[in-house]
């Protein structure tokens, strides 16, 4: 039971780190608490509540989030602390030594979220009168990775424009690098049916664009998610596309990530004739070298990567193409990474994301002998970081001079509107034409020359 009452006019504070897929959950417990009388405390004001929830892909990481609890809690004294998230489930007695924190739920307490808080909520006003012990430990409540089955829900936008849904959980590839299963427990997924209804409340609350979210969307309706159907008969992701294609209001759809082996054929081919579905993908490549990609016991080789990419730019010719790419890990030798490096120099994409190696507990990776030097992590993590900047650049060049539709976004208090194309390349807009009615429509533009910073083309509403 859920005591709503003493929740109401209280007030919380939100931190995020790590993935979108991190951003929508956090959304969504802000919302699910605002329906219960909490408010969001503004910048500067005292929070009742603090929510954290971590990441865990890198020992960077892993800083951060300590660095984040540590900085909530000085801002926000005597506020209530709850800790979710990567880290929370990986190291849960870590984080609640830390002082000041008040409750740690792992993944498949997440999903509870709101009736954890509520319990632990009610018995620390009840202790407040019987002068526990310093010393009384704070609960923790973690699931072992192989029984995490839970699934929680989530589409919300927070304060942004576009939407965020989830429709995947967790991972069953136990990449060598990698603890994101052990964090997040094996993939499951809930029906298209739940999926599609929330794509619709979306369209009724007004949202215009819906990104995809999960850990690996592509292994969507596998059988691990709890389903009764049969392996034969179960839904495909392919499935829940051509669903989420037919919801009326919503005029945009991005798929957040799709690992190569499972971005098929047939999904690209309906990608590029479908009403809503944008000409943008983001496909984790990892290593460009053959050698890297069996120590990281990924999936896939790079001609079957290198198919797939031909096989979108024939179908898509102006589809916006970000790949991962993980830097200087066991392994690496100098060679690979000349390898890696021409590979990804020939293929016809837009943006790299760059990852240094990070070294992850209990994972497979540190078997392998070869160790990458941090000096060697960084120059290599540069020399890819100002190829991925000369491709982002000649791709935005093309459009220069263009008339395109965006979906422009509120501004920032100081700084331009701005927006994305259908095919992702970002615009802004000048504060003179500058306009909160302008939020979340998606308006013609005529797309001039760079920014300053060259992340984006300057663009005029197109009268």
């Amino acid at each position: 039971m859920i005591d709503t009452a003493a929740f109401q006019g209280k007030k919380a504070a939100y931190y995020t780190l790590g993935c979108k897929l991190n951003f929508s959950e956090t959304s969504t417990f802000a919302r699910m608490l605002q329906e219960m009388g909490v408010a969001t405390a503004e910048k500067g004001e005292q929070a009742d509540i603090c929510l954290v929830n971590t990441c865990s892909v890198t020992d960077v990481a892993d800083h951060k989030c300590r660095q984040a609890i540590h900085r909530l809690v000085r801002q926000h004294h005597g506020a209530f602390v709850v800790v979710t998230g990567c880290y929370a489930q990986l190291q849960p007695q870590r984080v609640s030594d830390i002082e000041g924190v008040d409750l740690v739920l792992g993944s498949d307490e997440k999903a509870q979220l709101i009736q954890y808080l509520s319990d632990a909520w009610a018995a620390r006003e009840a202790s407040t009168h019987h002068h526990p012990s310093p010393n009384t430990p704070h609960p923790i409540f973690t699931t072992p990775t192989k029984d995490i089955r839970s699934f929680a829900p989530s589409c919300s936008r927070g304060n942004r424009t576009r939407y965020f849904l989830k429709v995947q959980d967790g991972c069953s590839y136990f990449c060598t690098y990698c603890t994101i299963p052990y964090a997040r427990g094996f993939s499951r997924s809930p029906s298209i049916a739940s999926l599609v209804a929330q794509a619709e409340q979306a369209a009724r609350e007004g949202g215009k664009e819906i990104v995809l979210t999960g850990v690996n969307i592509g292994d969507f309706g596998h059988p691990t998610s709890g389903s009764e159907q049969g392996s034969n008969s179960r839904e495909r992701f392919i499935d829940l596309v051509k669903a989420l294609d037919q919801v009326e209001g919503i005029s945009r759809f991005r798929i957040s990530s799709l690992e190569p082996d499972l971005l098929d054929d047939e999904l690209i081919s309906y990608c590029a004739t479908s009403r809503a579905f944008m000409p943008h993908f983001h496909i984790p490549l990892q290593s460009g070298s053959d050698t890297v990609l069996k120590l990281m016991h990924r999936r896939y080789d790079t001609q079957l990567f290198a198919h797939k990419i031909q096989l979108i730019k024939q179908a898509m010719p102006d589809a916006f193409i970000g790949v991962d790419v993980m830097v200087g890990t066991r392994g690496e030798t100098p060679e690979c990474f000349e390898e890696c490096y021409d590979f990804l120099e020939g293929l016809d994409i837009t943006q790299l994301h760059v990852f240094p190696y990070s070294e992850r507990p209990g994972t497979a990776a540190l078997k392998i002998p070869y160790v990458v030097s941090a000096a060697d992590k960084k120059e290599r993590s540069q020399r890819l970081l100002q190829l991925s900047d000369r491709k982002t650049e000649a791709f935005y060049a093309r459009y220069i001079g263009k008339t395109e539709p965006v979906l422009l976004e509120r501004a920032a208090r100081g700084k331009s509107m701005h927006g994305f194309t259908r095919n992702y390349i970002r615009v802004e807009l000048p504060p003179a034409e500058t306009s909160e009615a302008l939020d979340n429509q998606i308006i013609d533009v005529r797309l001039g020359d760079f920014n300053a910073k060259r992340d984006a083309l300057k663009a005029t509403l197109d009268n």
